[in-house]
């Protein structure tokens, strides 16, 4: 058992090519701890300084208490699960899976017991004599997780293990994780650009852009109050909704217009909105809380109504993918897949506000999001 600290911890490559920019984060005893966010933030460069197989050019990482800034890998209580299995193809599973142990002088009997451990953890007993080629990509993978549960880390890391599955074996080597994580008691740090792993595996998301953190909270917080725009759009399937307007007050009221028509804001962002009436704002909202008006329900629909087209139907099962568009803004609505919607038509959308937000267009911050919600 182990906590994770990284602190303001900086990489730079030849070149004068920042990788990571001085990222301060604790991964807390026991937690799954999620690093995501676009190819070339810096999250894979994280994890491998944390593995030891990047030096650290400023700041320094603790486990479980120890600085290992200068410890090598093997020394560090870590292990590490690879995007590419990195398997060796001449051994057997169960001697990829004990070679670990015997480069450490593990006692035979102590290796045989690790090993068939994992393998019926992994449910993978059955293939210890087979060789990685005679395996599936799915198969490798649980001998690859395999390996790494054989050492006993106080520390796992994972860098991109799903990427190379197909998305059903993905869908279920997620739930074999979620729960490996709950019977081994261990520290887990996850490395993806795939928001549904992250939403789905994580107790807490850290969100990464261009080598820095920009949230570091519980899933659902992420994506209920991201603290600024990236976040929003980066979390959620289809992504956030994006207007671009103006704010305007009538009547009491606190509104957004974004050029072809105007939506009433909720009662709750007038005092934090006030001071940026007759602004530019960036309005968010999610397509599942867009729905056609005849059917929304949705509360004071009379003020959070908008005129669209209809562009494109994708229906996908028991929902439905809308594509909009106003004279100004292109929208997509989830909505059920029984509402009688077809392309070319000219129809309101009633917008859910209560869970709507407002961002600064300059710096992209959430101007509606709570403090906690900003907190790193």
């Amino acid at each position: 058992m182990a906590e994770v600290i990284i602190d303001r911890v900086t990489k730079v490559y030849p070149g004068d090519v920042l990788a990571v920019a001085g990222v301060s984060l604790e991964i807390r005893d026991l937690e799954l701890m999620v690093l995501v966010g676009p190819s070339g933030c810096g999250k894979s460069t994280t994890l491998r300084m944390v593995a030891g197989l990047e030096e650290i050019t400023e700041g320094t990482i603790s486990i479980g208490g120890r600085v290992v800034n200068d410890v090598p890998p093997k020394d560090r209580d870590i292990a590490m699960v690879f995007q590419n299995y990195a398997l060796y193809p001449h051994m057997t599973v169960y001697n990829n899976m004990a070679f670990g142990l015997k480069l450490r002088r593990y006692p035979k009997a102590e290796i045989q017991k690790r090993v068939h451990d994992a393998a019926q953890i992994l449910g993978i007993e059955s293939l210890l004599e087979r060789k990685p080629k005679a395996l599936s990509g799915g198969q490798r993978q649980r001998v690859a997780v395999g390996r790494a549960i054989v050492r006993k880390p106080a520390v796992f890391l994972f860098d991109e293990p799903l990427s190379n599955l197909d998305a059903k074996l993905r869908v279920e080597m997620r739930a074999e994780l979620n729960k490996l994580h709950r019977r081994l008691e261990t520290t887990m740090i996850y490395v993806t650009h795939d928001q549904v792993e992250a939403m789905t595996l994580g107790d807490r998301i850290a969100v990464m852009k261009d080598g820095t953190l920009q949230q570091v909270a519980p899933p659902l917080e992420i994506y209920d109050r991201p603290a600024n725009k990236f976040v929003a759009g980066f979390i959620g399937t289809p992504p956030m909704n994006f207007l671009e307007g103006t704010l305007a007050a009538e009547n009491g009221g606190l509104y957004f217009d974004e050029g072809s028509g105007r939506v009433a804001l909720p009662e709750r962002f007038k005092a934090l909105l006030e001071s940026r009436i007759g602004r530019k704002a960036t309005l968010g909202i999610r397509p599942e809380l867009i729905a056609p008006r005849a059917v929304a329900g949705t509360p004071n629909m009379q003020e959070s109504v908008l005129g669209v087209r209809v562009n494109v139907v994708e229906p996908l099962g028991d929902e439905m993918l809308v594509y909009l568009s106003t004279a100004h803004h292109d929208l997509i609505a989830k909505v059920d897949a029984h509402h009688e919607v077809a392309v070319g038509q000219e129809i309101e959308i009633a917008l859910n506000m209560a869970r709507s937000h407002v961002f600064d267009p300059e710096t992209g911050a959430n101007l509606t999001a709570t403090p906690a919600a900003a907190a790193l």
